[in-house]
């Protein structure tokens, strides 16, 4: 696909994001450059700007860390995921920033906490509601998009393992020696906050990954009323798949793997296209990895296709002291992507 081929003007789109940890926070970065700056109008001829609403759900079952400390001291729902992605839609340049994300090394009962998940556990305690403290330390980062949980409820991953034992909790899940087979949430009525619904319903472009395929990305299908909002969805809807296999939750899965286990836990499918990396990994890299058991993900594009998934495939990948999406090209496909789609409609 040319952008110079399709649209010498930029159009606007409304992008919903949906994960949760590293994945989402990369992508977010990605995303960020295409939102105009708090505070600003775009110029006509700019035309990174194309994004005029960005949101993203993330996912908030984390129990561990400092996340898993505050959670379980002030009966408060997780910050580090949501905090990690106003991180990445701020001005990261900025001070601010940098001290969301100061970690405490040393102080007691202070060790280990991250400055950016105290601040919105005061917010908390001061507004009385977790979503608006979120919005509010959002505000004060500036960020370029809006941010939400994808639930407010108090919720608990449960995991089925392969040897029908079930695990409770996400910090235990994924110490677990045992495969995944289901994952589901106690309570299993926990329903999505009604602006991370209204998101995807205004939505001309729906992601969804890269991330932990159980606990950042099925965890967020399991809340009542998203995988239905998905289904009916007017955007268009992107699977970002990971680069590389995570142990208990995705060893030796292919692509296509990936998504049926997605389906199997949203009950229909919700995606029109998959973003798959076709780039060869460095032997440096694939040795640092195979000492987890983990490989790169198979990206088995007709296996994908013939679930009626659209593939977009190419070098996705960056290598630094871990492998990460390359966020410029993984956001540069979906711009394209966004431009063909509003160009047609």
């Amino acid at each position: 696909m040319s952008a110079s081929s399709i649209s010498v003007q930029p159009i606007p789109l409304r992008v919903v994001a949906i994960g949760g940890g590293t994945g989402l926070s990369t992508l977010l970065r990605g995303l960020r450059r295409h939102v105009a700056a708090p505070g600003r109008i775009p110029k006509p001829d700019c035309e990174p700007c194309l994004i005029t609403d960005l949101a993203a759900l993330v996912t908030v079952t984390d129990d561990g860390g400092s996340s898993g400390r505050l959670r379980k001291g002030f009966n408060m729902l997780p910050p580090g995921d949501l905090r990690n992605c106003m991180v990445a839609l701020s001005e990261e340049e900025d001070l601010i920033a940098q001290l969301f994300r100061h970690r405490f090394k040393s102080g007691g009962d202070m060790e280990g906490h991250n400055f950016g998940n105290l601040f919105v556990a005061a917010l908390t305690e001061i507004t009385g509601d977790f979503g608006q403290a979120i919005q509010l330390a959002s505000k004060i980062l500036a960020t370029r998009g809006r941010i939400y949980p994808v639930t407010t409820a108090n919720a608990t991953l449960v995991a089925r393992m392969d040897d029908g034992s079930l695990v409770r909790g996400e910090t235990n899940i994924t110490a677990s020696n045992r495969r995944i087979v289901e994952l589901m949430l106690d309570p299993p009525d926990a329903a999505a906050l009604p602006e991370a619904m209204e998101a995807i319903q205004r939505a001309d472009l729906i992601t969804v990954g890269p991330g932990s395929l159980y606990t950042s990305l099925i965890t967020n299908l399991l809340v009542r009323g998203i995988p239905q909002a998905l289904t009916h969805a007017k955007g268009l809807r992107v699977f970002i798949c990971n680069l590389m296999t995570q142990a208990n939750e995705s060893l030796g899965f292919s692509a296509s793997q990936h998504i049926e286990r997605i389906y199997e836990h949203t009950g229909a499918p919700i995606f029109d296209y998959a973003i798959l990396n076709t780039a060869p990994v460095s032997p440096q890299m694939l040795l640092r990895y195979a000492a987890e058991g983990s490989v790169p993900i198979v990206p088995d594009v007709d296996k994908v296709e013939a679930m009626g998934v659209k593939c977009i495939v190419g070098n996705f990948l960056s290598e630094g002291d871990v492998l990460r999406h390359a966020s410029d090209r993984v956001t540069g496909a979906l711009m394209e992507l966004g431009r063909l789609t509003m160009v047609r409609v």
